[in-house]
């Protein structure tokens, strides 16, 4: 079991934070979703309660080694000081606004026994970040007493503010951490069963070693969107003008006997919603899984394949979802996506969304309350779901 933030006196120290802060931002440099900041809250808050000080560190879009002005986390540290307001924190956000993220300047500002709640520039800024430099992470170790890992999002690299600080300083996870490794790893090793996963999104390739990996764990895999296809190539139909992932027709094959070798349920869509034209005013008509019209493309699963999904979702004991249906983005394509989420929504089961276009899904249908975690790493839950370690929790001390 992994230490928490639970297992540190708090009292006079300085907690380095490495938090996911990569929010979206508008053409004003405004923050439109905070869901990433709101995420890290009962961490920061914990941590101020206990007396710490704290140094929070991210990275926010992809700079590349270069200090640029959009991509600057000033907006964070405003909304997060509105946060901790409205939470009857009145702890304002000291932002070190320092292009080379840490120097004797900023050191000069923080204060390690102050109390205060700092915020450090974009990590990217420095190339070093992404390189893992031993040199930019001791740099930043510098700065705290124990290092707390809070950014699931980023915990599957390797860099200087994700693992490499983890050689400077004892590390714990955060709140977040600690329920994203629980919710993920129970659904995968000690899952309430029948255990359920449904995969989707376009490439088979993308997806391989998770599928791999959960066909020695699931009772049943419900294979959707685009991924559908090369599936159905595979077993010699017809797929239209459909997406296919060619380069994985033997690897889609190969899973199929796999899952019948393994006694595994594999169920592809048996009807599917085909259209003329990528595009919203396209000409739309269901056909049966087999009879894909030559000039057509399917852009969702139909309502058939939405009734024998739901019923298997009803009777599940976890369901693990990670990829969309079909093009949800299209009100007219997103009627397989949105049965999806509203099955997790009614069923009893432990319902997991694997971080991604599956929780930006839920959020568009407004059930985020109702699914018993979303993860917050998209990237980072798929590698968790194939079993690798992530580097960015293999550092986190044990108890």
């Amino acid at each position: 079991m992994k230490k928490t933030v639970r297992d540190v006196d708090w009292q006079g120290k300085c907690a380095l934070v490495r938090c996911d802060f990569n929010v979206p931002l508008n053409e004003d440099h405004e923050i439109t979703d905070d869901t990433r900041i709101t995420a890290a809250l009962p961490t920061i808050e914990y941590l101020i309660s206990h007396g710490a000080t704290l140094v929070l560190m991210s990275h926010l879009g992809r700079p590349k080694g270069e200090a640029k002005p959009e991509f600057s986390l000033r907006p964070v540290a405003e909304r997060l000081t509105e946060l901790l307001a409205a939470d009857g924190c009145e702890k304002p956000v000291v932002f070190c606004d320092c292009d080379e993220v840490v120097n004797e300047g900023v050191r000069s500002v923080i204060q390690k026994d102050s109390g205060e709640v700092y915020l450090l520039q974009n990590l990217r800024f420095r190339k070093e970040e992404e390189k893992n430099d031993p040199e930019f992470a001791g740099e930043l170790a510098s700065l705290g007493d124990v290092f707390v890992q809070e950014a699931f999002g980023t915990s599957h690299r390797a860099h200087a503010s994700t693992a490499g600080v983890a050689d400077y300083l004892p590390c714990v996870s955060g709140f977040l951490i600690e329920k994203e490794v629980k919710y993920l790893g129970d659904a995968i090793n000690d899952p309430k069963r029948p255990l359920v996963a449904i995969m989707g999104g376009a490439k088979v390739g993308d997806k391989i070693k998770v599928i791999s990996n959960l066909l020695t764990k699931v009772d049943t895999l419900m294979i959707g969107g685009g991924m559908a296809y090369t599936f159905f190539k595979a077993k010699g139909l017809e797929i239209g003008t459909s997406i296919l992932d060619a380069e994985s027709i033997e690897l889609a094959e190969d899973l199929l006997k796999k899952a019948e070798e393994s006694g595994v349920k594999l169920m592809l869509p048996v009807d599917v919603v085909c259209a003329d034209k990528f595009a919203e005013d396209a000409g739309v008509k269901t056909v049966a899984f087999d009879d894909m019209p030559k000039d057509m493309m399917g852009l969702d699963i139909g309502p058939a394949t939405c009734e024998a999904y739901g019923k298997v979702i009803k009777e599940a004991g976890t369901v693990v979802w990670n990829g969309p249906m079909g093009v949800f983005e299209m009100p007219r394509f997103a009627a397989g996506t949105r049965a999806i989420a509203e099955y997790m929504a009614e069923t009893e089961a432990t319902t997991v969304i694997g971080g991604g276009d599956s929780a930006a899904a839920v959020a568009q249908f407004g059930l985020e309350d109702r699914m018993s975690h979303i993860s917050t790493g998209g990237g980072a839950s798929l590698e968790f779901l194939e079993g690798i370690e992530l580097p960015g929790i293999k550092v986190i001390e044990e108890k």
